[in-house]
């Protein structure tokens, strides 16, 4: 019998999130800069009898079982392009927060990908890994590489970045979820309501921040403290007015920086240190602000294969 695949693959943050305006057909340019972090979720292929998914850990009740899974549409998009059945159950192990902005659903997309590329032999490239990426959403690419990168159109066109060091996160997980499709809503008619315009027509295109990646480049915590954007952090906040206490709790508590991680709920710290990070997350957690504060640190690899 075939031996299971079991592959890791990363959250991220999005420490620069440039959100230019509304294309016609929906989708938003942006100028993202990810950064992967050592938060991680797995993802196990074994050999079944039809497609299968399974899930366990933190809010695992939130995941969805069925075809509607990224997982399982990584699957099944791997298995079309080579002409085989997706014969094979994905058992995810969360620990990446379920809606939280931290591209937990990537993750595991990517996971899958390279579970079922692996326990399948189909020797798919990695230019066709990254392209079954680009078709299943923006995050999807960078939970594959990892490190550091620039993506452009959607996101998904990936630039990989230069980092000189390791930067120390803290992240307080809040209760529930945030749609990121109501977030992005919410950013168009927050701009629109301040008649600076809301469309691509309207808006010039983003662009990163020069300052934000030499920060990443040379590993200068304090000046990459002072670059954090992300452009819908307004709409997070109209959505989720509590987020603001929990951001002044961090900053409080002696973190450089905060910002609400991609769509949100989730929002992230950066600390000086390990032993700052610890105490910020400390803080957090005696707040009652947040359901839970998790430490750990960046950059981190992409999806892996562990076995």
């Amino acid at each position: 019998m075939t031996a299971p695949v079991v592959v890791r693959a990363p959250a991220k943050v999005n420490v620069q999130l440039a959100v230019g305006g509304l294309r016609p057909d929906g989708f938003h340019d942006l100028a993202n800069v990810f950064l992967a972090v050592g938060l991680y979720d797995e993802v196990t292929a074994t050999p079944a009898d039809r497609l299968r998914i399974t899930a366990a850990g933190p809010d695992a009740d939130q995941v969805p079982l069925d075809e509607g899974n990224l997982a399982a549409r990584a699957a099944l998009a791997l298995a079309r392009r080579y002409g085989i059945p997706a014969d094979v159950r994905l058992h995810i192990a969360k620990d990446i927060p379920v809606a939280g902005g931290m591209a937990g659903g990537s993750a595991d997309a990517a996971a899958a990908l390279l579970a079922c590329d692996t326990l399948w032999g189909t020797g798919a490239s990695r230019a066709e890994l990254l392209d079954i990426c680009a078709e299943l959403g923006s995050d999807v690419p960078f939970s594959l590489v990892g490190g550091a990168a620039l993506g452009r159109g959607r996101g998904e066109l990936l630039e990989p970045l230069e980092t000189g060091g390791t930067f120390h996160w803290v992240f307080a997980v809040a209760d529930g979820g945030l749609s990121t499709p109501a977030v992005y809503r919410e950013c168009d008619r927050l701009r629109k309501g301040s008649g600076h315009g809301y469309t691509a027509a309207d808006l010039p295109d983003p662009q990163p921040s020069p300052r934000l990646l030499e920060a990443l480049r040379t590993g200068d915590t304090p000046a990459l403290a002072g670059a954090l954007s992300n452009d819908l952090q307004p709409a997070a906040l109209s959505l989720r007015p509590a987020l603001a206490d929990t951001l002044r709790t961090g900053t409080e508590a002696g973190a450089l920086a905060a910002l609400v991680s991609g769509s949100g709920p989730t929002c992230a710290f950066l600390a000086e240190g390990a032993n700052s990070a610890k105490a910020v997350a400390e803080a957090l957690m005696a707040s009652g602000t947040c359901r839970t504060a998790r430490v750990t640190s960046g950059p981190a690899p992409g999806a892996t294969v562990l076995g």
